[in-house]
């Protein structure tokens, strides 16, 4: 594990934690919702944001993609970054097909169809809520990284012999 100290913080450190890979049990289990708004939920989300943050590319994280198993997801696009905590999301009827990866899935891209846009409500680190509301690749972000939270992997929503085809990229052997 790397230790990152975040700058504006000054003594806080937050530690960037392993990104568990497609074939973890964890990403197919359902999270549990967040119950208690305290000190071990911040330090999450900013653990969830430093992991995030740390490669290149990076939109989105969801908690069960490092161990945790609770409905908590960052996201940072296109200079509109946060977290949600417990999210809900309205989808447009509007849908685009464009190229979609996953940190849990590393080197892969596939088109998948998604909402165009999104309207995500849930609740901050202190439980104050909060409603995002994203087009485009911020909209496909949400949606993924919602779908993690349920225990679904974006490959669930490609036709069966896409899938195969995706799944014998991303796990080998």
């Amino acid at each position: 594990m790397v230790v990152v100290t975040t700058p504006p913080i000054g003594e806080l450190r937050v530690t960037v934690r392993p990104i568990r890979t497609f074939d973890d049990p964890v990403l197919r289990s359902v999270a549990a919702p967040v119950q208690d708004f305290d000190r071990e939920l911040r330090q999450l989300v900013k653990s969830l944001t430093a992991t995030m943050r740390a490669g290149a590319g990076r939109a989105g994280l969801a908690a069960p993609q490092i161990g945790e198993p609770v409905r908590v997801v960052v996201y940072s696009y296109d200079g509109k970054s946060g977290h949600l905590v417990n999210p809900r999301l309205e989808l447009s009827e509007r849908r685009v097909t464009a190229d979609e990866a996953c940190l849990s899935a590393p080197g892969l891209w596939w088109p998948l169809e998604r909402s165009y846009m999104v309207t995500a409500r849930g609740r901050d680190m202190f439980g104050k809520p909060v409603t995002v509301r994203a087009l485009g690749v911020l909209a496909r972000v949400l949606q993924h990284e919602a779908d993690h939270l349920d225990g679904v992997l974006f490959s669930d929503h490609l036709e069966a012999a896409e899938r195969e085809r995706f799944l014998a990229a991303a796990l080998p052997g």
